[in-house]
């Protein structure tokens, strides 16, 4: 299989890639600077422009799939109005620039997956949610909803989208989770809040299994929810941190605290989205880490 990737280099797309190289694929890593990607992994690299709207000509002819990931961090700056401007943008450019480069292609992939998030649910408390549910109504709903539908120019050309809504993803190596660990390690982790709201998560194996599996089983299109099957609120997961890594798990960050050291994106720490991963259920996948205990086995001892 040949396989276009943006966002290659962050937490999920890093893994996806090694794990297709790993099974013998091929893989084009869409880079913005291609001066500054020097693969030495056997991957190939080409341009892209999400601002210019532009793809390498003839970069996608006779890929198989292209997987769209980048996009500027949700957590990576205090919200101020250009922050959420750069977040929206980024995502919205982007997604459009990959499907309409996806739509004029000599030889068009089969498939996009196009990254999407939970964050779809806005706050939805103590409900349980699946693909069917609709947009919220703040920030980060809005921004999904449209940069789901930025994808349309590729569906009307016939080209299968599936957009995953992703929760926390477990690992050591970035997100919320890489930032979490440290303070754990240390006996300062605990509840964020009030600690009832709901986290999904999944675990990085899961979520590249699940991205992979995507690419493959052609009854998937639209919204796949790529969480965990036993979603758990904030309090349980901070405890099963301490857990795991034998330390107390007794601070507690008030939400008052958190608004004054995060701005606006302190809402999406304290929200609770108790999402369920029925697309993916339906399909037949099934999860190597379907618990928060598995899921932090694999980060913090994985297999030799």
């Amino acid at each position: 299989m040949r396989v276009a990737i943006t966002g290659s280099t962050g937490l999920i797309g890093s893994a996806l890639t090694r794990s297709l190289l790993a099974d013998g694929h091929q893989v084009i890593r869409l880079v913005r600077d291609r001066s500054a990607v020097t693969p030495d992994d056997g991957s190939e690299s080409a341009h892209w422009d999400p601002v210019a709207g532009r793809v390498e000509p003839g970069s996608l002819d006779g890929a198989d799939a292209v997987v769209h990931l980048a996009g500027a961090g949700v957590g990576d700056k205090r919200w101020t109005a250009a922050y959420k401007r750069e977040i929206r943008d980024s995502r919205l450019r982007g997604t459009d620039t990959v499907a309409r480069a996806c739509a004029a292609s000599a030889d068009p992939p089969r498939v996009l997956v196009s990254a999407s998030a939970t964050g779809y649910y806005g706050d939805t408390g103590e409900r349980i949610v699946d693909e069917s549910e609709p947009a919220g109504d703040d920030f980060l709903a809005a921004v999904c909803a449209d940069w789901e539908a930025a994808a349309d120019p590729a569906r009307r050309a016939g080209i299968r989208v599936v957009h995953p809504r992703t929760g926390l993803v477990v690992s050591a190596d970035g997100g919320a989770f890489g930032r979490l660990l440290p303070l754990f390690r240390f006996g300062l982790g605990g509840r964020l809040g009030s600690g009832e709201q709901y986290w999904p998560f999944i675990s990085l194996t899961d979520h590249v299994a699940a991205l992979r599996f995507a690419l493959g089983t052609e009854e998937l299109s639209g919204p796949v929810n790529f969480t965990a099957p036993e979603p758990l609120t904030n309090r349980e997961v901070t405890r099963a941190l301490g857990r795991a890594l034998h330390r107390p798990a007794l601070a507690a960050v008030p939400a008052l605290a958190l608004r004054a050291a995060l701005g606006e994106f302190a809402a999406s720490i304290t929200c609770s989205a108790r999402v369920l991963p029925a697309a993916l259920h339906k399909a037949g996948f099934s999860f190597a880490h379907p618990t928060i205990d598995a899921a932090l086995d694999s980060v913090l001892r994985p297999a030799a």
